[in-house]
C-alpha cells in the first residue's frame, strides 16, 4: 500500500507540472460549490479544472446535465469540489473526500458519483486510490463509504499516463469507473506521437460525444 500511494502520489505531483502553464478558457457561468439542501437520489461531487472559476467548471456541468437527461425520474444533485484549482491536488481531495463522508452519514440513501476534469481528475485518483493518509492527503474515504458511492467519471485524467487508467489502483472502484482520454490529449495518452493540446481542452471532451459515453455509463450504475 506504500508503493502505491507513493507511486499515486508522484504521478499527481508530476501532472501538477503538466499542467503548470494556462490550458482553459474561462468560464462564464460555472456553478458555485453548493450541496442540494435536501437528499437528492443522486448527486455529483465533480472537481474541476485548472484555473477554471469556481464549481463544477464546464465538462463537469456538460457531464451532469447529460446525466439529468438520462435518469429523468431521478433527482441528481451537484456539488463543487472547493479548491483553489491550480496545483492543489491535495486539498481538491481533501474536500472531495469530505463531502463525500458528509453525504454519507446525512443522506445515507443518496447515490453519490465522484468525478474530475484534469487536474481535478488526479485529485479524484487519490480518493479512490488512496486508503492511508499521506502527501498532504489526510482525510482518506472509510470503507463504509465505499458502498456510496455508486460511479466514478474521469476526463482527462493525467494520472493515466503514468499509471493507466484508474481502474489499475483502485481495485475497490473498478467496476464502478470510467476513465475517458480523448484522440491525442497529451496529458492523459500514453503514446508520444500526433499529440494536440488542443485535444486535452473542454470543446474536445464535450464535442467528441465522451461527455455522453460517460453519462451512460454512470447511470446505469444509478
Amino acid at each position: 500500500m506504500r508503493l502505491r500511494l507513493a507511486r499515486l502520489a508522484a504521478a499527481t505531483l508530476s501532472v501538477g507540472g503538466l499542467l503548470s502553464a494556462s490550458a482553459l478558457a474561462p468560464i462564464p457561468s460555472a456553478m458555485l460549490p453548493v450541496a442540494s439542501a435536501a437528499c437528492p437520489d443522486a448527486e455529483v461531487t465533480f472537481a474541476r479544472g485548472r484555473e477554471e472559476p469556481p464549481g463544477v467548471g464546464l465538462i463537469g456541468q456538460s457531464f451532469i446535465d447529460a446525466l439529468r437527461a438520462k435518469v429523468p425520474r431521478m433527482t441528481v444533485g451537484s456539488y463543487g469540489v472547493n479548491y483553489p484549482a491550480n496545483t492543489e491536488i491535495d486539498i481538491a481531495a481533501n474536500d472531495m473526500s469530505a463531502h463525500a463522508q458528509s453525504m454519507a452519514a446525512s443522506c445515507p440513501n443518496t447515490k453519490l458519483v465522484l468525478g474530475g476534469y484534469s487536474l481535478g481528475a488526479a485529485a479524484a485518483d487519490v480518493v479512490v486510490g488512496v486508503n492511508r493518509p499521506g502527501f498532504g492527503f489526510m482525510n482518506p474515504l472509510p470503507p463504509s463509504v465505499d458502498d456510496h458511492v455508486a460511479a466514478v467519471a474521469l476526463f482527462g485524467n493525467g494520472t493515466q499516463r503514468v499509471l493507466g487508467p484508474a481502474t489499475n489502483f483502485s481495485p475497490a472502484f473498478a467496476g464502478k469507473t470510467i476513465d475517458l482520454c480523448a484522440a491525442n490529449d497529451p496529458i492523459c495518452t500514453r503514446s508520444f506521437q500526433n499529440l494536440q493540446w488542443a485535444a486535452h481542452l473542454q470543446p474536445s471532451y464535450v464535442d467528441s460525444g465522451l461527455i455522453n459515453k460517460a453519462a451512460n455509463f454512470v447511470a446505469a450504475k444509478l
